[in-house]
């Protein structure tokens, strides 16, 4: 004996096309109340005359749905109902409201992204959408995030990826899915190659779903996008990834913001780095990376030839472990390293200056920092001074040597700072201090200029 649900399938696929809608809402219709129970009891006869929707509008169909189902439509399906991107985003559709929409949305040939964050579909809902992608083939994008989904809509989703042919893009980030959910989304992914983005943060994976996810990237053929951020996972969970990420030929982006990652698992990603050479962009903002971590990073960073964009903003990082940041990506001639984002840390005059030389030679690189004022200040007041010599034909040792009159190799601060103010050096008095501070770090007012010879 058939169950419910099956039932319904074989009322939507034998549905006679002399059947009119008019007819179709004849039937007795629920109400906005009717809540699937859940399970094999769901309703989810989307019953629709074939011949009638080759000929109605899917404004006109979503109506007749909406009548049927009593639930109420929403206007912007209306307005836009022949735009290719359906963004229904924080709408309150609810179950049967998603439901309605399946109903105008299972023949449609226009729409190829829909979006549906925020509307409490819960897995009902969900179910009456993965039921419509069965003949629509047009849907090649959905969002199905922050829908209260949990288990029982990642069983749907499950379901709905081992006969998804067409379907690139999918994101359920804030579902409430947790490690047993993991496994819905590895056992459904770990041979596809249909799938190329995937958005699962804000969701509750910690070490067994890390686990259940590495293997799936083992595996999988397609997925070019993978957002984790947002989770909790770390150590065990982090090496299963990584030792997935080793085997994996097609990810080029990978998102692990606001995890747990600190030192064990940086050493990891470290590994990943010398042997992956397709990764292009890794995100590892707040976590618990600090300076140690990074020269653990640092290891793979040195050799790796594909990586582009290095996220590491809001982590412990001092201006040391900033350092060594780009000193390894200065040395690694095979670095393709574009953008360095290190935004909350404060670095100092030494890094400044590495990073100056740094972009003469690599000047599409964007590096990005933080810093005080009087570091940016002195910096800039060499660049000045070196600037304004060099259109004179003069070093900064031509400078000083004609100021030596005793050939002592060194200048009072006082002399110095006389021949900056006579030779009318573009530099303003702040930048002046700062410039004989860099030169007489001790306070000795006296700078020792041999120290300048390379």
């Amino acid at each position: 004996m058939m169950d419910q649900c099956e039932e319904d399938r074989v009322v939507l696929q034998s549905v006679q096309p002399t059947e009119s809608m008019d007819q179709a809402e004849d039937k007795e219709q629920p109400t906005q109340s009717q809540k699937g129970d859940g399970g094999d009891e769901w309703d989810t006869d989307l019953e629709t005359d074939n011949a009638t929707n080759r000929i109605q509008s899917r404004a006109e169909q979503y109506l007749k749905a909406c009548r049927k189902i009593g639930v109420t439509p929403i206007s912007s399906f209306l307005r836009n109902s022949s735009e290719a991107n359906l963004n229904l985003n924080h709408y309150g559709v609810g179950p049967l409201g998603a439901k309605a929409l399946a109903i105008a949305l299972q023949n449609d040939n226009v729409v190829t992204n829909l979006e549906l964050e925020d509307n409490a579909l819960q897995a009902e809902g969900t179910r009456y959408l993965t039921e419509m992608l069965q003949t629509n083939i047009n849907i090649q994008s959905l969002n199905l995030s922050n829908n209260q989904l949990h288990l029982e809509g990642a069983d749907v989703i499950y379901k709905m990826m081992l006969d998804n042919c067409y379907v690139k893009s999918i994101k359920l980030s804030g579902n409430g899915f947790d490690d047993t959910a993991a496994k819905y989304f590895a056992e459904a992914l770990k041979d596809d190659c249909v799938v190329t983005e995937l958005d699962l943060s804000h969701n509750n994976f910690c070490e067994s779903g890390g686990e259940l996810l590495g293997d799936m990237l083992a595996k999988n053929l397609g997925i070019e996008v993978l957002n984790l951020s947002w989770n909790s996972l770390c150590m065990r969970g982090v090496a299963a990834l990584c030792a997935g990420l080793k085997l994996n030929s097609t990810l080029k982006q990978l998102q692990l913001s606001w995890n747990r990652l600190g030192h064990i698992e940086a050493e990891s990603l470290g590994q990943v780095l010398k042997q992956n050479n397709k990764l292009k962009v890794l995100d590892l903002s707040s976590n618990l990376i600090n300076d140690r971590a990074v020269t653990l990073l640092c290891q793979g960073l040195a050799t790796n030839s594909s990586l582009r964009v290095l996220k590491l903003s809001h982590n412990p990082l001092t201006n040391n472990g900033a350092l060594t940041l780009l000193k390894t990506v200065v040395n690694n001639n095979k670095s393709a390293v574009e953008e360095l984002d290190i935004s909350t840390v404060f670095v100092n005059e030494a890094f400044m200056e590495l990073l100056e030389e740094t972009r003469q030679r690599r000047p599409a690189l964007d590096v990005q920092y933080s810093f005080m004022s009087y570091t940016a200040r002195n910096v800039n007041a060499l660049s000045i001074l070196n600037k304004f010599l060099d259109e004179r034909n003069e070093s900064i040792m031509d400078f000083f040597k004609a100021l030596d009159k005793d050939g002592t190799m060194t200048v009072s601060t006082a002399d110095f700072r006389k021949a900056v103010k006579e030779a009318n050096v573009p530099l303003n008095q702040g930048q002046l201090e700062c410039l004989i501070k860099k030169f007489d770090k001790d306070c000795t007012a006296t700078i020792i200029y041999s120290d300048f010879e390379s």
